[in-house]
Parts: C-alpha cells; structure tokens; sequence
C-alpha cells in the first residue's frame, strides 16, 4: 500500500511556498476539472471560503510539480449557500462542467445533501471538513471523508471535563454539573448526541441538553435558567453567529460559568475571536489542529504556514484550510496512483490509500473504513489564550499548558 514519506511532503510545501505569489508554468495540455462546493455566500461563507483556500492550495502545489495525471488541475467553484443548491450546483459541476470528482463542503447539513445527489449522479465525492456522523452512515459508495467525526468531537469534549478540568477543580467528575447546548441542524444535532452518550458512558449527570434554532435564538432565559441550576461548563456545538450571540448574552447577563468548550466550526475562527474580544479568553474548543501546534505532531505546519501568507497575506483563519490541505492532497495522490479519472479507479485508489499517523502535514495518518471514514483524522483540544488559539492537549502536540477556567490569567 502506498505511503507519504516525510521529505515529498515538506518539499512539496516549500515549492509552493517558494511559488505563492509568481507566475507559475502549469502543464500542458486540457485541464483536469475538479469541483469545489462550498458556502461561498450567506451565513457561513467565511467557514467556507478558509476550507476553500486549503483545497486551492493543494490543487495549486500539484500544478507547480506538474499537474495531476499531466494535466493542471481547474477548480470550478459551485455555491453551497443552502441544501437546495447544494443539491443543484453538484448536477452541474458533472454535468455541463464535466469535473470527475467534487471537493467540499465543510457545513454537515450542506454536505448531508450534496453527498446524496453526487452518489445518485455517480461521481466521487470527497468531504473534507463536514463532520455530522450520518454524512457516512448511509452506505455510499463514491463518498469518502478526511476529517473527524462528530463522534469524536463529542467524546473528547466530555473526555476534557473527566480527565482535566475535575482534577483541577479538585472534584469528581460526576460531580462536576454539565449543560449541553447546540444549534439544530446536523451538525449541532450530532456533536450534541455524541456529547450526551459519552457523558452517559463516563457516568456523568447531564444538567440540560438545549436545542435552539440559530436564526431565533434568544439566549437571555437560556443563560438565566443555566446559572440558576449552576452550570459549570458548557459544551456548545454552533457556528460563528450562534457563538458571537452567546458570549453577548453572558456579558448582558453578568455570568461566566466555569469552562466553556465549543465543537470547533465558528469556535475555532480568528474573526470569532476578535469580535468577541476578551471575554473569550480561556475558552477551550475541539476541532482539527489548528497552524499553533507543535513541530513533532504537525510536521509540515510551518512550511504550509508560509505558503498560506504569501498566497493570502495573512495567516489562516482557522485549522480549517490546514485539514483540507491535507485532504485533499490525499485525494490528489490517490488520483495520481490510480492513473484515471473514471470514478471506479478513484474509488479503488482512495480505498487503498494508507498513511501512517504523523505523515500528513497535520499530523494525521489517512485510512477510510468500509463506509469512507478516515479512522486517522483527531481532533485536538485547543484553547484561546492572548487572542490566539493553541493546541494544549495532547502533550505530544500541545504549545502551551492548559488553563482550566474561563477567563484571562492575572
């Protein structure tokens, strides 16, 4: 089976690197069309567009090495602003577009969708950031996922108040009263689930479990009841809005609960951060390793670091353009191996894709179950400290020690 050594990888990401910004020579020859369905517009267009820029500099590094198959590979971007479109922008990326595979899509219920048309239309699909457990549950064939789970989003948010926040607060962890909040789409729905049975299999009280619809949330009775009953952590499952509203509610409230520990997506956004300002300090979330990991984990961050600013001028939003980096570069190498683009030979060529954990410029390992599931995607527990999100556990891949209550230190 094949396998990424450590040099190709690195080596690859210093050319891009060196490339980012200049004119690069692409192959000769009819480009290789490849869509990219992402939310590009309405409310999770800034998730949609870093996922995207992972994607693109994937594609654009394999062109400056040659192409894929001798051809430069062309992505077509298709919209993802809802369902439906969702739906119809994967008819016409196989159709009129004619691109052997899709990209995308980074919001579950958006992915929930389009994976189903792409199966049913017979092209490749490969998800790269949504994590709704059911994406993969229903026995697709042309579907594979790179990144994580809900499952194990959910499992080590509850797994950090057992192990690491009881034995601080010098209590027991069934002791330790949790509340779980989450927004009721797939994505919300699914982290929230996970959460509630971990919490179940530890045998840990769940205080409450709030479902609420993003767009008419009113946090303001939520908060109230929660302080009342004396929750000491939250664990929220949302997207950037839902967490900017939350953190305006404790402020209004004049409450701050002891942990907070989101499930990635909007928790894990620099443009989150800054609009909350301080109050965010201390807060702790799971997600995809973010670009503020350690060397020995993550072996090609710093390199993709680089290429990221130069193409971009800034560094990444998120961990998110990082994983679908890596994903999607997989993806291509697979292709490479398989030597076509009929969707059989990617199929069999993904399957047999095996990279050891730590090959991968994030440190995950890439290995898809019968049902298309990377079983070597991790997420990692991170937390927001001087305005900058760190990976804190697990030691291998921590830069900084855990703080464990919510709030600036001193």
């Amino acid at each position: 089976m094949a396998r990424i050594a450590r040099r190709p990888l690195l080596g690859g990401l210093a050319a891009l690197a060196a490339a980012a910004g200049q004119a690069v020579a692409q192959p000769a020859g009819e480009s290789l069309r490849c869509g990219a369905l992402f939310p590009f517009t309405g409310p999770f267009a800034l998730l949609g567009d870093e996922h995207f820029r992972g994607l693109e500099l994937a594609a654009e590094e394999r062109n400056a090495a040659g192409g894929l198959l001798g051809k430069p590979i062309r992505l077509l971007k298709g919209d993802a602003a809802d369902a439906t479109q969702a739906q119809a922008e994967v008819k016409r990326l196989m159709g009129p577009e004619r691109a052997v595979a899709v990209f995308g899509t980074c919001v579950s219920a958006l992915s929930f969708a389009a994976t189903q048309a792409a199966e049913l239309q017979g092209v490749p699909y490969l998800e790269l950031g949504a994590i709704a457990d059911p994406i993969t549950e229903r026995g697709f064939r042309l579907l594979v996922r790179t990144c994580p789970r809900a499952t194990d989003i959910g499992r080590l948010a509850v797994d950090t108040v057992a192990d690491l926040l009881a034995p601080a607060w010098n209590r027991p962890a069934e002791a330790v009263r949790v509340a779980v909040l989450h927004e009721d789409s797939l994505h919300g729905q699914s982290v929230a689930a996970a959460e509630e049975a971990q919490l179940k299999a530890r045998g840990m009280a769940l205080l409450e479990r709030v479902a609420y619809a993003a767009r008419g949330v009113d946090w303001a009775p939520i908060l109230q009841r929660m302080r009342e009953a004396g929750a000491e952590v939250l664990l929220h499952a949302g997207y950037q809005n839902d967490v900017l509203l939350l953190y305006r509610g404790l402020r209004e409230l004049g409450w701050r609960p002891g942990m907070i520990i989101g499930a990635g997506a909007g928790y894990s956004l620099a443009d989150t951060a800054h609009a909350i300002g301080p109050d965010i300090e201390g807060t702790l979330t799971v997600d995809v390793p973010p670009f503020e990991v350690s060397d020995r984990f993550a072996p090609g961050v710093r390199p993709f670091l680089e290429a990221y600013r130069r193409r971009y001028g800034s560094d990444p939003r998120s961990g998110h353009s990082l994983a679908n980096y890596v994903g999607a570069r997989a993806a291509f190498e697979a292709i490479q191996r398989g030597a076509g683009t009929d969707r059989d030979r990617i199929r069999a060529a993904l399957a047999a894709t095996d990279l050891a954990e730590g090959g991968t410029a994030n440190g995950w390992g890439i290995r898809f179950d019968d049902k298309g599931q990377n079983t070597r995607a991790r997420p990692l527990l991170q937390q927001w400290q001087g305005s900058r999100l760190l990976a804190v556990a697990p030691a291998e891949a921590a830069v900084a020690a855990l703080r464990t209550r919510l709030g600036a230190v001193g």
